[in-house]
C-alpha cells in the first residue's frame, strides 16, 4: 500500500469526500435506489452502465492531454500518469461485458450519446486543462477513485440479487482491482505533485466541489430521462445539470483551504 503524501490535507480531503457521500445519497435518489433497492428497473440499471462506459472513454482522451503537459513539466509525473492511465484505458470492457450479459450490444453502447451532465464534465476538464493544467482532471480521478472505493462493492452486491451475478461480474472485476492496485493513494500522490501551496490545496477543494455537483446532476438527469417516481423525491439544488455545475461552482467559490 502507497504512503500518501501531504497526509494532513489528505485526511482533510477524505473527510470532505465522506460528508459529499452522505449528501450525494440524500439529495440524489437514483443513486439511493441503485444502492439499496430490492428490485433495480433492468433499463434503467443499463442506461447508467453504458453512461460509466462513456465516462471512461472520455476520460482517455483527458489522460492523454494530462500526460502530454505533464512531458512537458514533469517528466516523472508523466509517467506516473502514464501508468495509471495504461491500467484504466481499457476498463470499459468490463462494464461493456455486464451489459451484454443483460442483452445490449456493443454497437448500441457505442452510440448511446452521453447525457448532458457527462458533457458538462468532458467540457470541466477540457476547460481546467486548456487554463490550469492537470489538476483539474487528477482531481476529478481521485473524486471518482475514493468516492466508488467506499461505495462501489455494496452497489454491486445490491445490483445482483435483482438482476443476478453476471450483471455485474466486469464492475466487480473492475472495483476489485482498483483496491488490489491502491488506485486512489496513487492517484493522490500525482495530485499532490500539482499542489504546492495553500492556495492550490483551495483549488483542489473547489474541483471537488465542482465534481460533487456535477455527479449529482447526472444521478437526477439519469432518474428524468425514465421519468420514474425517482425524479419527483426532493433533492439537493443540484437538480439538472447546469444548476448542478452553478451550483457547486458558487459553493467551492467561497471555500477556504482550512475547509
Amino acid at each position: 500500500m502507497s504512503k500518501a503524501i501531504n497526509p494532513e490535507f489528505f485526511a482533510s480531503v477524505n473527510k470532505l469526500l465522506d460528508s459529499m457521500i452522505e449528501t450525494f445519497y440524500e439529495y440524489a435518489p437514483a443513486a439511493r435506489y441503485l444502492s439499496s433497492s430490492r428490485n433495480i428497473d433492468k433499463e434503467l440499471f443499463k442506461r447508467h452502465t453504458v453512461e460509466t462506459i462513456l465516462r471512461i472513454r472520455l476520460a482517455r482522451i483527458a489522460d492523454s492531454k494530462a500526460i502530454q503537459h505533464f512531458t512537458k513539466t514533469d517528466p516523472f509525473l508523466a509517467q506516473k500518469w502514464s501508468e495509471y492511465s495504461a491500467e484504466e484505458m481499457l476498463h470499459d470492457r468490463l462494464f461493456l461485458k455486464d451489459l451484454k450479459n443483460l442483452g445490449m450490444t456493443e454497437e448500441e453502447v457505442y452510440a448511446t450519446p452521453p447525457l448532458l451532465a457527462t458533457r458538462l464534465l468532458q467540457g470541466y476538464l477540457y476547460y481546467t486543462l486548456e487554463h490550469e493544467g492537470p489538476r483539474g482532471v487528477i482531481s476529478k480521478s481521485y473524486f471518482v477513485e475514493y468516492t466508488t472505493r467506499k461505495t462501489q462493492a455494496m452497489w454491486n452486491e445490491n445490483a445482483k440479487r435483482s438482476l443476478g451475478r453476471e450483471a455485474v461480474k466486469g464492475a466487480e472485476a473492475h472495483h476489485n482491482y482498483d483496491v488490489a492496485e491502491d488506485h486512489s493513494t496513487e492517484v493522490w500522490n500525482v495530485l499532490m505533485g500539482t499542489v504546492e501551496s495553500a492556495e492550490d490545496e483551495k483549488r483542489v477543494l473547489y474541483h471537488l466541489n465542482v465534481y460533487f455537483g456535477l455527479f449529482v446532476a447526472y444521478f437526477n438527469e439519469l432518474a428524468a430521462s425514465f421519468n420514474t417516481a425517482l425524479s419527483a423525491e426532493p433533492r439537493h439544488p443540484a437538480t439538472t445539470a447546469v444548476a448542478g455545475a452553478l451550483t457547486a461552482a458558487r459553493t467551492a467559490a467561497e471555500l477556504r483551504p482550512e475547509a
